[in-house]
């Protein structure tokens, strides 16, 4: 009987290489697929050519074939332009959430399987949990690496015959194996930031292709106490690259975002951390994708508003249009639209959805 084919989404980095290895440990008929999310490169930034080079050596080493595929056309169209609208629209949006819906577990994974592939993996730090009830998303058994964030916004359907080998393990561990397995990239920098931006100051990627809109600063009395160059430059909680330092009658403290007036272009500022407009216990969140719906949705929630976040009790409910609506036990700092909400019950992620409103502790009070 022939071994099951698995196809790997190889990166470059240590965590998609364990993946493959540990696969081919298990039996599996492996290969693996880089894949070309980004063309452009005029200064070097995007790392993309050492990574092929690095998944290659990796199949290499694990005499593994491997298979080059250029996606850069629909990761521009599904994923960069939503970035650039959201960024327009005074949002900050996560293109890494849209990256896994749009591009991994879509042409990725149609695509390993024109290949021949029985199954899809990668190197993500989650958990798929395979019944005939169809496929549910768990937690990592490593909290601070979970990413089930980062998939939270991936449909149910294209969670089929998609496996995650790295979800009992935590990153030393994976590490362990690498060095164990003599990988070739096992003391590889874990990748960070956005390929298309690269190490780049971000003001001065983002004004390549959004025309800055100058305004006012204000602080929270309303005095003006500064220019902007465009809302879009500027995201909630954000206390470095205001240029604002030495105001008259101010304390000698640091002045953080508390607020966009998208109406009136204006940037409002505080030098409290904790301005209550900078908090929040209840935001919206449409549309909403579900990987499962609990019928009914537990009294007792968890969510998280950001990669890495420990998760937060919560309270959830569906509203007549379909989207939901979080009410937080305790106050959420930083919450703002265009970033994602996932909603968890236990071990479980149930989905997520872009946070389209945010009420704050002051319009509360």
């Amino acid at each position: 009987m022939a071994r099951p084919h698995v196809i790997v989404g190889l990166s470059g980095g240590v965590d998609s290489a364990v993946a493959a290895w540990l696969l081919k440990e298990q039996g599996y008929r492996v290969s693996g697929v880089f894949m070309v999310n980004w063309t452009e490169d005029e200064a070097g930034y995007c790392s993309s050519a050492e990574d092929f080079q690095a998944a290659r050596a990796v199949a290499d080493e694990l005499e593994i074939p491997l298979h080059r595929v250029d996606f850069s056309a629909e990761y521009r169209s599904r994923v960069f332009a939503h970035f650039l609208a959201g960024y327009q629209a005074g949002k900050t949006p996560n293109p890494d959430v849209l990256c896994n819906r749009e591009v991994k577990f879509q042409p990725f994974r149609e695509h390993a399987l024109r290949l021949g592939a029985d199954f899809v993996a990668t190197g993500h730090y989650a958990r798929i949990e395979h019944s005939d009830e169809g496929p549910k998303l768990l937690r990592s058994a490593d909290e601070n690496k979970d990413q089930t964030y980062f998939l939270a916004a991936v449909a149910r359907e294209h969670f089929e015959l998609v496996l995650f080998p790295l979800g009992a393990l935590t990153k030393p561990q994976v590490r362990e194996l690498a060095t164990r397995a003599g990988l070739p990239n096992h003391q590889r920098k874990d990748s960070t930031g956005i390929c298309f931006i690269g190490e780049r100051e971000f003001r001065a990627f983002l004004a390549q292709y959004l025309k800055p809109n100058p305004g006012s600063i204000e602080d929270e009395c309303g005095r003006v106490i500064g220019e902007h160059r465009g809302l879009m430059f500027h995201t909630l909680g954000q206390r470095r690259g205001l240029a604002i330092g030495g105001q008259k009658n101010a304390l000698e403290a640091p002045w953080f975002v508390i607020d966009k007036d998208l109406a009136r272009n204006a940037l409002v500022v505080s030098q409290n951390a904790e301005h209550p407009r900078l908090l929040s216990r209840r935001l919206i969140a449409r549309p909403f994708h579900w990987i499962r719906r609990p019928q009914p949705l537990p009294a007792k929630l968890q969510a998280r508003i950001r990669h890495r976040q420990a998760l937060q009790d919560c309270s959830a409910s569906i509203d007549a249009d379909g989207s939901v609506t979080v009410q937080f036990t305790q106050p959420q700092r930083a919450a703002v639209s265009g970033q994602y909400v996932a909603l968890y019950d236990g071990e479980e992620c149930l989905g997520s959805g872009e946070i389209d409103m945010v009420v704050s502790e002051a319009q509360t009070v």
